[in-house]
Protein backbone atom coordinates (compact mmCIF):
# COMPACT_ATOMS: atom_id res chain seq x y z
CA UNK A 1 0.00 0.00 0.00
CA UNK A 2 1.16 3.57 -0.56
CA UNK A 3 2.38 5.31 2.57
CA UNK A 4 -0.56 7.72 2.43
CA UNK A 5 -4.20 6.80 1.82
CA UNK A 6 -4.81 10.07 0.01
CA UNK A 7 -2.77 12.77 -1.64
CA UNK A 8 -3.51 16.04 -3.45
CA UNK A 9 -1.45 17.04 -6.47
CA UNK A 10 -1.57 20.38 -8.30
CA UNK A 11 -2.27 20.54 -12.02
CA UNK A 12 -0.78 23.81 -13.27
CA UNK A 13 1.41 22.73 -16.19
CA UNK A 14 1.93 19.92 -18.70
CA UNK A 15 4.68 18.62 -16.42
CA UNK A 16 2.07 18.23 -13.68
CA UNK A 17 -0.07 16.15 -16.06
CA UNK A 18 2.90 13.81 -16.53
CA UNK A 19 3.40 13.64 -12.73
CA UNK A 20 -0.28 12.79 -12.24
CA UNK A 21 -0.01 9.90 -14.72
CA UNK A 22 3.13 8.61 -12.99
CA UNK A 23 1.59 8.82 -9.52
CA UNK A 24 -1.65 7.14 -10.61
CA UNK A 25 0.33 4.28 -12.21
CA UNK A 26 2.44 3.92 -9.05
CA UNK A 27 -0.64 3.72 -6.83
CA UNK A 28 -2.40 1.28 -9.20
CA UNK A 29 0.66 -1.00 -9.22
CA UNK A 30 0.90 -0.84 -5.44
CA UNK A 31 -2.78 -1.74 -5.12
CA UNK A 32 -2.19 -4.78 -7.33
CA UNK A 33 -4.22 -3.67 -10.36
CA UNK A 34 -3.79 -5.80 -13.47
CA UNK A 35 -1.87 -4.23 -16.37
CA UNK A 36 -5.17 -3.65 -18.21
CA UNK A 37 -6.73 -1.90 -15.20
CA UNK A 38 -3.55 0.16 -14.67
CA UNK A 39 -3.72 1.31 -18.28
CA UNK A 40 -7.42 2.20 -17.98
CA UNK A 41 -7.05 4.32 -14.84
CA UNK A 42 -3.86 6.02 -16.09
CA UNK A 43 -5.47 6.83 -19.45
CA UNK A 44 -8.58 8.25 -17.77
CA UNK A 45 -6.41 10.26 -15.37
CA UNK A 46 -4.38 11.65 -18.24
CA UNK A 47 -7.50 12.80 -20.11
CA UNK A 48 -9.02 14.41 -17.03
CA UNK A 49 -5.76 16.08 -15.98
CA UNK A 50 -5.43 17.57 -19.48
CA UNK A 51 -9.02 18.81 -19.30
CA UNK A 52 -8.38 20.32 -15.88
CA UNK A 53 -5.41 22.22 -17.28
CA UNK A 54 -6.74 23.09 -20.73
CA UNK A 55 -10.38 23.90 -20.00
CA UNK A 56 -10.30 24.67 -16.28
CA UNK A 57 -7.12 26.73 -16.29
CA UNK A 58 -5.49 24.34 -13.81
CA UNK A 59 -6.59 22.86 -10.54
CA UNK A 60 -5.81 19.75 -8.55
CA UNK A 61 -6.42 16.05 -8.29
CA UNK A 62 -7.02 14.10 -5.12
CA UNK A 63 -5.94 10.46 -5.15
CA UNK A 64 -7.64 8.21 -2.59
CA UNK A 65 -7.49 4.54 -1.75
CA UNK A 66 -11.07 3.45 -1.15
CA UNK A 67 -12.52 0.28 0.38
CA UNK A 68 -15.88 -1.37 -0.21
CA UNK A 69 -16.05 -4.54 1.82
CA UNK A 70 -13.03 -6.60 0.79
CA UNK A 71 -12.60 -4.67 -2.47
CA UNK A 72 -10.09 -1.89 -2.80
CA UNK A 73 -9.94 0.77 -5.42
CA UNK A 74 -8.47 4.05 -6.50
CA UNK A 75 -10.61 7.19 -6.62
CA UNK A 76 -9.39 10.28 -8.45
CA UNK A 77 -11.15 13.62 -8.03
CA UNK A 78 -10.21 16.43 -10.42
CA UNK A 79 -11.24 19.94 -9.36
CA UNK A 80 -10.88 23.25 -11.15
CA UNK A 81 -12.28 26.75 -10.75
CA UNK A 82 -12.62 27.32 -14.49
CA UNK A 83 -15.60 28.47 -16.51
CA UNK A 84 -17.55 25.26 -15.93
CA UNK A 85 -19.51 23.17 -18.42
CA UNK A 86 -22.76 24.56 -19.77
CA UNK A 87 -24.24 21.26 -20.99
CA UNK A 88 -22.80 18.19 -19.26
CA UNK A 89 -24.91 15.76 -21.29
CA UNK A 90 -23.56 17.23 -24.53
CA UNK A 91 -19.99 17.32 -23.18
CA UNK A 92 -20.22 13.56 -22.48
CA UNK A 93 -21.12 12.71 -26.09
CA UNK A 94 -18.37 11.13 -28.16
CA UNK A 95 -17.01 13.61 -30.67
CA UNK A 96 -18.22 16.77 -28.91
CA UNK A 97 -15.40 19.25 -28.31
CA UNK A 98 -15.00 22.95 -27.69
CA UNK A 99 -11.23 22.80 -27.96
CA UNK A 100 -10.51 21.24 -31.33
CA UNK A 101 -9.65 17.78 -30.00
CA UNK A 102 -11.29 14.45 -30.78
CA UNK A 103 -14.01 14.95 -28.20
CA UNK A 104 -13.29 11.68 -26.39
CA UNK A 105 -11.82 12.93 -23.10
CA UNK A 106 -14.82 12.97 -20.77
CA UNK A 107 -16.71 10.14 -22.46
CA UNK A 108 -13.53 8.07 -22.66
CA UNK A 109 -12.72 8.63 -18.99
CA UNK A 110 -16.25 7.56 -18.12
CA UNK A 111 -15.93 4.32 -20.13
CA UNK A 112 -12.54 3.54 -18.55
CA UNK A 113 -13.90 3.91 -14.99
CA UNK A 114 -16.10 1.72 -12.86
CA UNK A 115 -17.69 4.81 -11.29
CA UNK A 116 -17.93 8.31 -12.76
CA UNK A 117 -19.41 11.49 -11.31
CA UNK A 118 -19.32 15.01 -12.70
CA UNK A 119 -20.53 18.27 -11.24
CA UNK A 120 -20.16 21.58 -13.00
CA UNK A 121 -21.83 24.95 -13.06
CA UNK A 122 -20.99 27.80 -15.40
CA UNK A 123 -18.68 30.21 -13.60
CA UNK A 124 -18.09 27.82 -10.70
CA UNK A 125 -15.70 25.25 -12.13
CA UNK A 126 -15.90 21.50 -12.52
CA UNK A 127 -15.38 18.45 -10.32
CA UNK A 128 -14.97 15.00 -11.90
CA UNK A 129 -14.55 11.92 -9.74
CA UNK A 130 -13.68 8.48 -11.11
CA UNK A 131 -13.13 5.19 -9.31
CA UNK A 132 -11.51 2.01 -10.59
CA UNK A 133 -11.99 -1.12 -8.47
CA UNK A 134 -9.51 -3.94 -8.26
Amino acid sequence: MPVQRDEVMPIRSSEDVVRVRQMVRQWAVTLGFSLVDQTKIVTAASELARNTLGYGGGGEVQLEIVQKGIRSGLRLTFIDQGPGILDIELALKDGYTTGGGLGLGLSGAKRLSNEFEIFSRPGEGTRVSITRWK
